[in-house]
């Protein structure tokens, strides 16, 4: 992953999931379309579904995707971040995710754009 990072795929290091943070950066690794980066954050309250993965980038809805436990739904995770980079808003149906992450999604938020106002 070379030049400026503008899609970030987060994982909760709170979670305590089956499977090690480190198990999801070796699963991640030259998997990635360029202009990704991976951020180890604290707790993104999807305790109850252990461990919590999200995505993000400027100008895209975000994700939040919890209860990854095997290394088949990490796997995916790394496809779900070729189609959301590809994505040019970031929407997603969930029928056209990978299909370990039919039923591991927690959260789909709109996207914030530069001139948004409450």
């Amino acid at each position: 992953m070379t030049g400026t990072a503008d899609h970030f795929i987060l994982i909760c290091a709170t979670c305590k999931g089956s499977q090690p943070v480190a198990a999801f950066r070796e699963a991640f690794e030259g998997r990635l379309p360029q202009g990704y980066a991976i951020r180890t954050v604290d707790c993104m309250a999807g305790c109850d579904t252990p461990r919590a993965v999200g995505f993000q980038a400027v100008n895209k809805a975000q994700y939040l995707f919890g209860g990854i436990e095997t290394k088949a739904e990490i796997t995916a995770l790394a496809a779900f971040a070729q189609q959301y980079h590809h994505s040019p808003d970031g929407w997603t149906k969930a029928t056209e995710r990978p299909q370990p992450l039919l039923t591991k999604t927690l959260s789909r938020m709109p996207c914030i754009a530069s001139g948004d106002r409450p």
